[in-house]
């Protein structure tokens, strides 16, 4: 991006949006609404734009990443992270457990690029509300995905990922939630192939849902999974991951196959065929493989 037109950075919650997406007329104003940027988003590895876009009187929150902003990585081809990030977004809708915010692909103020309605966080308890205004304590307060513990085994209704070491020798266990909407995203992950799922990319938002961002590194045809959420590596898929699982295999053959052709190559999408059949024949969570860095880095 030129310096001439470089834009104002914010950060990543730089003032208050519409709550939670799924709206139809929100994903129909991402598409077709007019795109204007309003600031860039600090310490993201490719440009990241804060915009919103305006459709029929509607305004949508969004990111925009134009591909002109995308830094080349070795191993996956150039200017192809916007349209993983669309193709991720398709398979979540497929999985009809929404773990992905509305993203379309299109053209904006620097070219053709990814555009996603902007997840807010939930409200602080107490922030903003009068004294004595009878407000729960805790309500709003966002879940405690990711933690650090000097214990050597989880505490209940925590999953250990793998061990740290901290400073001065001492070492620690990072651990994440047994919460059913992360496993989710860890089997959609395992489908995709997801090379950094980090634990900045885990929003929880004010709807009470889990969404996750960043899904350009996806969809490769080598095993590069690479996640925090490795507490369920090895043990059987829950029911519901089973009969999602039958459902892509189907839609793979049908609609989202044709859908998923226009954004990534043939090999890419036969890989993702041969994945969920893996899962289906398996019935159990992946585990590292050995051959691949397992923990995303930063892992945060």
């Amino acid at each position: 991006m030129p310096a001439s037109e470089r834009v104002p950075e914010v950060g990543l919650n730089p003032g208050p949006a519409a709550a939670g997406p799924g709206d139809p007329l929100d994903t129909e104003a991402l598409a077709h609404g007019e795109l204007t940027v309003k600031g860039r988003v600090r310490d993201a590895s490719n440009a990241v734009l804060y915009c919103e876009s305006v459709h029929q009187g509607r305004t949508v929150v969004c990111v925009y990443k134009p591909v002109a902003g995308e830094r080349p990585l070795w191993d996956f081809p150039d200017g192809t992270l916007a349209q993983r990030e669309v193709a991720a977004y398709l398979v979540s809708e497929a999985t009809g457990w929404g773990l992905i915010p509305p993203t379309v692909l299109r053209e904006g103020p620097y070219g053709q690029g990814m555009v996603q309605r902007w997840i807010d966080p939930p409200a602080v308890p107490g922030e903003g509300a009068e004294e004595g205004s009878g407000t729960p304590d805790g309500a709003g307060e966002p879940p405690q995905l990711l933690a650090l513990t000097e214990e050597m085994e989880p505490a209940p209704g925590w999953k250990a990922v793998v061990e740290a070491e901290l400073e001065e020798g001492r070492t620690a266990l990072l651990v994440h939630a047994d919460d059913i909407r992360l496993r989710r995203i860890a089997v959609l992950d395992a489908v995709i192939n997801n090379a950094d799922r980090k634990g900045g990319h885990l929003l929880p938002a004010a709807d009470g849902r889990i969404y996750g961002i960043d899904h350009g590194v996806t969809f490769h045809t080598e095993d590069k999974l690479r996640t925090l959420l490795w507490g369920w590596a090895g043990e059987p898929l829950p029911a519901e991951a089973l009969t999602v699982l039958d459902k892509l295999a189907a839609e793979l053959d049908g609609a989202l196959g044709d859908r998923l052709a226009t954004l990534l190559t043939t090999a890419e999408t036969a890989a993702l065929r041969a994945r969920v059949r893996r899962l289906q024949a398996t019935g159990a969570h992946p585990a590292p493989g050995g051959e691949w860095p397992s923990i995303p880095w930063p892992p945060v």
